[in-house]
């Protein structure tokens, strides 16, 4: 399909590198978002690790990144010395963005106090998140806000306050089907609210009732549906990142705050590479309708 490019969180596969990206050219995948590799997370890398370990496995696999799956901005909202730490980070990995031919670097908007009104925090993620866009504008990369759980822009109209407010062309969004479904959103309803931002698709869903995680079109995200919408209507171009969460991988934990059996209560394939290969071919389905 013109224009619509399918990449992945290949470290739902594997921590390996190597078997990461043997499964992903084996199913005919040319992009990858890079969250990890050989066990260690892409912000930890330095330029000239990067440079001496991944880029040439990378162009031997004839695999390009579309995206830094970073952990940046997925910190407590009144952390001043992590933050801090994380702008250090961040401009690391703008390097690593231009050493790679990426535009892309997923972040996140600060985790709430548990039990405290997000919109008591508002001024100050949108400060902080104005200086992260700032790092990011000086190197003409995009930062991609994910409406993660449990952070100030987990629903739909908190996105739409972030969006607005820092409004910038280094500032875009990424949809996340499931995220919404799990924070109790109707993800029709946010599409509306935030197509125009949107810059970036994670297909990934889940079932309303129990939060489950399951294979895309399966679920209460709307995918088929909100997919034709974007694609079909609205003409949209870019890149659909699979982002399973059908096997418990060993990544897990780290991104989510509560426990991972939330999410994924039991193994719906063998392996991650086995639920890697049943996410692809689930969304092949979607796009050979649409």
């Amino acid at each position: 399909m013109d224009g619509i490019w399918v990449s992945g969180f290949a470290d739902e596969i594997s921590n390996d590198f190597d078997v990461q990206l043997a499964t992903v050219t084996r199913l005919g995948m040319k992009h990858i978002s890079l969250r990890s590799a050989d066990g260690k997370n892409v912000a930890d890398y330095t330029p000239e690790e990067v440079v001496e370990k991944l880029l040439p496995r990378l162009k031997a696999a004839g695999v390009e990144v579309s995206s830094l799956g970073s952990p940046i901005g997925k910190i407590n909202v009144d952390d001043e010395g992590a933050y801090q730490d994380q702008l250090g980070k961040l401009e690391r990995l703008c390097k690593i963005c231009k050493l790679l031919n990426c535009r892309y670097i997923r972040i996140f908007s600060f985790f709430v106090p548990e039990g405290q009104d997000p919109e008591q925090y508002r001024d100050t993620v949108i400060e902080k998140l104005k200086g992260y866009e700032r790092v990011a504008a000086q190197y003409d990369v995009v930062l991609l806000h994910e409406n993660e759980k449990d952070i100030y822009g987990d629903v739909a109209d908190r996105c739409l306050t972030i969006l607005r407010e820092v409004a910038s062309p280094h500032f875009r969004a990424i949809f996340d089907f499931a995220n919404f479904v799990q924070c109790g959103e109707d993800t029709l309803r946010a599409w509306e609210l935030l197509h125009g931002y949107v810059e970036y698709i994670h297909i990934k869903d889940a079932v309303a009732g129990n939060n489950e995680n399951v294979v895309c079109g399966t679920g209460d995200g709307h995918i088929p549906e909100l997919l034709k919408k974007a694609i079909r209507e609205e003409g949209y171009k870019g890149f659909l990142t699979l982002e399973p969460h059908l096997v418990l991988f060993d990544a897990l934990q780290s991104l989510e705050q509560k426990a991972a059996t939330d999410v994924i209560k039991e193994n719906k394939a063998k392996d991650g590479a086995d639920g890697y290969r049943i996410q692809y071919e689930a969304l092949r389905d979607i796009l050979a309708q649409i």
